[in-house]
């Protein structure tokens, strides 16, 4: 199967999550019905301190372009293998999740039209690659102006796509990211409407409309999740790390994040039909 990338703004939580897979692997051996299998240096080194990342909030430095990060070769590169197991008798399900660990302002400048740093220029290129089969868009804001910005962002990245004839393949897993805060989570159950729909409407209204229906969906996530079915306050609580405030988790012996693989196992579906846009 083909390469997933994940990207996002900053302080969409990409890290946490990529951690959280690693970490949530281990607690739970096979029995949730996944299996996560790190692959590159550094995705192993991220797997041996994800418990310190959720559970105590160490986190890695930011990733910042400058001095020593002047190519997509300086940031670090997380590999995966994941197996899921959807019935118990079936044969597991594989495929590679590979995410470059950019900085979010790359992510944010895909709406300077202007932009023409390495660093950028190499993000679109990988992202857009035809071995990757989909992408986990992160986005996380939805305070005055976020969903303006974030449907500018939308808009520009179809048109690198179309530029790179991704147009009709890619496939694009949106996803609003810390969904256990308590104005997102009653609308975790049907995200495109009672998410996107109150809090980014323009940013999906773009999407639909530039992007074919096989080849987009909306998802809510939480690394975090909340504190239990009858105590619905986020399991996370934030504190100062070693870079600024960190999320950890507020309960560790009843976390319970949500829905964490479905976007990555959605990705990784290639539709039975596509229909071209002429």
């Amino acid at each position: 199967m083909g390469n997933i990338c994940v990207i996002g703004p900053r302080g969409s939580g990409k890290t946490s999550y990529l951690a959280a897979l690693a970490y949530r692997n281990r607690i739970m051996g096979k029995s949730k019905g996944f299996k996560i299998i790190p692959l590159s240096d550094d995705s192993r080194k991220l797997a041996e301190k994800a418990e310190n990342i959720i559970c105590e909030g160490e986190s890695v430095e930011p990733t910042v372009i400058g001095q020593e990060i002047q190519a997509v070769d300086d940031l670090p590169y997380y590999s995966f293998n994941l197996e899921i197991k959807k019935f118990i008798f079936s044969k597991p399900e594989s495929f590679q999740l590979n995410v470059r660990d950019y900085p979010g302002e790359v992510f944010e400048k895909i709406a300077d039209q202007n932009s023409s740093d390495s660093v950028y220029e190499e993000f679109i290129n990988e992202c857009l690659m035809k071995d990757v089969v989909g992408c986990l868009i992160l986005l996380t804001a939805w305070e005055k102006g976020a969903d303006s910005f974030y449907s500018r962002v939308m808009s520009r990245f179809i048109e690198l796509m179309d530029v790179h004839d991704r147009t009709n393949d890619l496939r694009l897993a949106v996803a609003m990211s810390k969904c256990e805060r308590g104005e997102l989570w009653p609308g975790r159950l049907d995200p495109e409407t009672d998410l996107f729909g109150v809090h980014l409407r323009q940013t999906r209204e773009t999407l639909r409309e530039k992007i074919l229906a096989p080849n987009l969906r909306f998802y809510a996530i939480s690394t975090f999740g909340v504190l239990r079915r009858t105590d619905p306050r986020p399991n996370r609580i934030d504190e100062q790390g070693k870079s600024g405030m960190a999320s950890v988790l507020r309960d560790a012996p009843h976390w319970q994040p949500y829905n964490m693989i479905e976007p990555l196992y959605w990705l990784s579906k290639t539709p039975k039909t596509q229909v071209k846009v002429k």
